[in-house]
């Protein structure tokens, strides 16, 4: 199963304490990278909810916002008012009286103050986000998840086609190959006997023989080939594989073997239609590994 690595999902509750809301977007990297936002009083979470996401998101860049709007019976309960009252009056204390009357204060730092939240209400309310969090984590990265199964379907699609086009030109060259020596030692054949005529010589079949297998040794690719098919073989096997785990970093690694098999091809064929041939298999790999790159 084949998965892009770009994705969104996003989860919501709501409660009486308030409304929880995570989103996560995912795109392309090639390792695991996650960056997770929390409101400052729930930052403690942020080790447990990038765990839960780096089980599910194998790689990308993942960023992850969540966010808590706490309703207003949720904040009357766990509010100690007499530490209110108490704050309140120590920061009016502080202002001069002639500015007293022009003095406001924020009740949203009000609620930061010390002893304003109680501690036990504090503790019981993590408690309870982290269970929330967890629960809409888990959600959100279903949502990525799906997502990048979407994605990865188009991008399937162009993989099996490079590499049915890619063992496509390997038959060929495979065809090719055995005729460049021959084609080599006719040429060799006709060359000798032309300045043979000349000098008025004869020529030794052994010496022909000889040289028409050192040129055969030197250009012989068939190893090279059998390891590039073996290589798109294990490809298409990838692509093949339904288990769900993530074959990116593979199919790069792959691609990078592929290219190394044909760079080898290259150098010891001259013939024309077989450095054609691999020219397009080189294009077919680089468009492989730009395809792999955006694969999880």
């Amino acid at each position: 199963m084949i998965r892009s690595m770009t994705g969104f999902g996003a989860a919501a509750t709501e409660e009486e304490s308030g409304r929880y809301t995570i989103e996560i977007r995912a795109v392309n990297n090639r390792f695991f990278k996650a960056a997770v936002r929390l409101p400052d009083e729930l930052a403690s979470l942020e080790s447990d909810l990038e765990g839960i996401i780096s089980k599910r998101l194998h790689r990308g860049s993942i960023s992850a916002t969540a966010r808590f709007v706490p309703g207003g019976k949720a904040i009357a309960q766990s509010i100690n008012a007499d530490n209110a009252r108490a704050a309140i009056e120590q920061l009016l204390a502080a202002v001069p009286d002639a500015l007293r009357d022009r003095t406001t204060i924020d009740l949203g730092s009000l609620l930061s103050a010390p002893g304003v939240i109680e501690s036990d209400a504090s503790e019981s309310f993590a408690k309870h986000a982290r269970e929330v969090f967890t629960a809409l984590t888990v959600e959100a990265c279903d949502g990525v998840v799906a997502m990048r199964i979407c994605e990865g379907e188009a991008v399937h699609g162009e993989l099996s086609g490079f590499g049915v086009r890619l063992g496509e030109h390997i038959e060929e060259i495979k065809l090719l190959a055995p005729r460049v020596v021959e084609a080599y030692r006719d040429r060799l054949r006709t060359r000798i006997e032309a300045l043979i005529a000349e000098v008025g010589s004869s020529l030794e079949e052994g010496d022909l023989i000889k040289e028409v297998a050192i040129f055969a040794e030197r250009s012989d690719v068939a190893e090279e080939l059998a390891r590039l098919e073996g290589h798109v073989a294990q490809f298409t096997d990838l692509l093949a594989n339904k288990n769900g785990e993530p074959v990116g970093r593979t199919l790069d690694f792959l691609a990078q073997e592929m290219l190394r098999e044909a760079n080898t091809i290259a150098s010891k064929s001259a013939d024309v239609e077989i450095s054609r041939r691999i020219v397009e298999v080189k294009g077919l790999i680089d468009r492989i590994k730009e395809q792999a790159a955006n694969v999880e």
